[in-house]
């Protein structure tokens, strides 16, 4: 069987459209239409099912992407390594979202490097979850950092670690509100407060509100800033008020720049997951990384 058409099909197993996988193959689409319908007719089985947008694997079509994926990406890896000495040295692509990835992940791998004598250079990407998730599928990255699980068999999720999120503000906001206000009347006292996020759909805001107080939040963002350090910048300005995983905002709580408006019995809590795809923790490179990041979270937490 032709390697290159296995290729093509992985490529679009993992892509799901015949347009995406030519892009990224440096094809162009009747090129992989017909590579495709090549590997079916020696296949005798269809592979896909062609809907309006995309296309869907048949029972087959997974069955053999779940096989050939892992020992197609091992090929790639010799290839791109090269076979002498010299060339040895692995890449790992890792993406993530950036403050974690930045904050967490990166460290504790440059860690690994430096101590191992750089056992594979790094290369990090930053994104959203639904594009982290679509890079690695792509194969564009070896490892990614999600806040979702993904569904099927071609990705593996591993929970990695839970982050706290904290309700937060300076400390002359809490003057204002009054001490335990927020405890005592919940959501309503914080009704004129401004609102600092990441996005106009306040999805920390909106999350915490959901969880603590049973409810939406009142106020609209007043700054909206699409990054978590840079949130916490504003919230210690003075802006309004936040919602931030405890590991980002903990040394500006130690230091009185924000302090806590509320501290909920139970806080809400969002996981992280360490994902690859199928059968790639059999290259040591992303095995190693996997294993590593799974050690360091133990102590995130």
């Amino acid at each position: 069987m032709d390697l290159a058409l296995l290729r093509t099909f992985v490529t679009v197993h993992r892509a799901g459209s015949f347009t995406r996988a030519a892009a990224l193959l440096g094809l162009s689409q009747p090129a992989v239409t017909s590579q495709i319908r090549t590997l079916e007719r020696q296949l005798g089985r269809p592979l896909f099912l062609r809907q309006a947008r995309g296309v869907t694997p048949t029972s087959i079509g997974d069955e053999l992407a779940h096989k050939a994926a892992p020992h197609l990406d091992a090929l790639v890896e010799i290839t791109e390594a090269g076979l002498d000495d010299e060339s040895s040295l692995r890449t790992l692509h890792l993406a993530g979202p950036p403050e974690f990835t930045a904050e967490r992940a990166l460290p504790a791998l440059t860690e690994l490097t430096g101590e191992d004598g750089q056992p594979f250079a790094l290369r990090a990407s930053f994104g959203t979850a639904e594009e982290t998730l679509e890079g690695l599928a792509a194969g564009h990255h070896d490892l990614a950092i999600s806040t979702a699980r993904p569904r099927g068999a071609l990705l593996t999720a591993t929970a990695l670690c839970d982050e706290e999120h904290v309700l937060l503000a300076a400390p002359r906001w809490a003057d204002k509100i009054g001490p335990q206000t927020a405890r005592h009347e919940g959501a309503r006292a914080l009704e004129d407060v401004p609102v600092i996020e990441v996005h106009e759909s306040l999805p920390f805001v909106s999350r915490y509100w959901a969880s603590v107080f049973d409810s939406r939040p009142a106020a609209p963002g007043t700054v909206i800033v699409p990054d978590l350090r840079a949130v916490l910048a504003c919230a210690a300005a003075g802006a309004g008020l936040a919602v931030l995983p405890r590991y980002l905002c903990a040394p500006a709580l130690e230091r009185g720049e924000v302090v806590a408006l509320h501290e909920p019995a139970v806080p809400p809590l969002r996981t992280y997951f360490l994902v690859v795809r199928t059968g790639t923790l059999a290259m040591p490179h992303v095995a190693r990384a996997h294993e590593w990041l799974l050690q360091s979270a133990a102590e995130w937490c």
